[in-house]
């Protein structure tokens, strides 16, 4: 008998009017918060400046200046936002398509069925389907669930924890996790030249000995009755050096730039890309590694496929010598990935011990 545990889809659907209080963010956390739908709303009438979008078809051309626009538009993004929509990404839209419709159907299943790949965050175990039933820095509950696996490289996937259902699920992320590492290679080939180093470097940099690892987090946001008090995904910034996102067409993500969260449109035919922890790291705090957060509705469930693109635990991270100078000495101490990942879970577990945030 499969013993179903609490998820925010039950709760969801259960027909509450009020969410419960672990759920609800602090005040201070409230600022910009409100139902997705209506806060896009309101930015498109303001006129709020928007998340930059890049055309990453130009770096093919034989051109020099124009490949040279297109590295230009992309080392500006990053340094002034560190997140921009991609176009011209090389993914097809009949790919993408499956790969949401692959997700859809997994979370459209009976609830029983998906316990089925349930992890097991109290023994380590992290692959799989689940929520976050325990309290994270701000010391609230996510409006979220999510399933959560390795994609790339395949031959340390562990297919096991794939969902079998739907049956055309492992081959259609395993495509998705082929062309998403060609894609990454080429981001950041274009974010190397962007400050003058050679096309490979932070490629070859970030894989090691070994090869970036990407791991996909599928998240399910139900429909939420309050959604000017409670987040899908509370602000942090990524560990990863990239981050790739792609959704069902619902607005939620806010990035901070300049103190105020803008929420990202959702632009047909685009991906998002983050710079994250350690690709801040290599350039030396040039490239900005982005606070984001996740905002709910009322109305629509909202699903994003997340894909982090990280670096081999035992990988040394710090500035990269080409970087550092007199005049722009290290911004960072050296420390492994798998370091500065238990840092920052350490960092979390401190605050909420410390009830700064209560």
């Amino acid at each position: 008998m499969v013993v179903v545990a609490a998820r925010v889809e039950s709760l969801a659907q259960s027909g509450l009017d009020a969410i419960p209080t672990e759920y609800i963010r602090p005040v201070e956390e409230r600022k910009d918060m409100g139902d997705a739908l209506e806060v896009v709303k309101a930015q498109i009438k303001e006129g709020t400046r928007q998340i930059p979008v890049v055309d990453l078809r130009d770096f093919n051309s034989e051109n020099k200046e124009i490949k040279r626009a297109c590295v230009e538009s992309v080392r500006k993004a990053a340094e002034e936002w560190g997140v921009m929509h991609i176009a011209g990404h090389g993914m097809s839209v009949e790919l993408l398509e499956k790969v949401q419709k692959v997700g859809k159907q997994f979370f459209h299943l009976p609830l029983e069925q998906k316990e089925r790949y349930a992890n097991d965050q109290a023994s380590g175990n992290i692959q799989g389907y689940g929520s976050k039933l325990s309290n994270n820095s701000s010391g609230q509950l996510e409006w979220e669930d999510y399933f959560f696996h390795l994609i790339h490289p395949e031959e340390k996937a562990d297919f096991t924890v794939w969902p079998k259902e739907p049956s055309d699920y492992i081959e259609v992320t395993k495509e998705y996790g082929k062309q998403l590492r060609g894609l990454a290679a080429k981001v950041l080939s274009i974010l190397s030249l962007g400050l003058g180093l050679d096309e490979d470097r932070f490629d070859r940099e970030l894989r090691g000995s070994e090869d970036l690892a990407l791991q996909l987090k599928i998240n399910y946001y139900p429909k939420c009755p309050q959604p000017d008090l409670a987040l899908g995904v509370e602000a942090h910034t990524d560990v990863s050096s990239l981050t790739f996102i792609n959704t069902n067409g619902v607005p939620g993500l806010q990035v901070l730039k300049d103190d105020r969260w803008i929420t990202a449109e959702c632009i047909p035919d685009t991906v998002i890309v983050h710079i994250g922890d350690s690709l801040e790291i290599l350039s030396n705090g040039k490239y900005k590694s982005v606070v984001h957060r996740a905002l709910v509705n009322k109305e629509k469930v909202r699903i994003s496929w997340a894909v982090f693109c990280e670096p081999p635990e035992k990988l040394m991270l710090r500035p990269l010598e080409e970087l550092v100078s007199e005049d722009t000495p290290a911004k960072f101490t050296p420390r492994t990935f798998f370091q500065h990942f238990e840092q920052k879970l350490l960092f979390k577990k401190s605050f909420i011990a410390s009830g700064k945030t209560k």
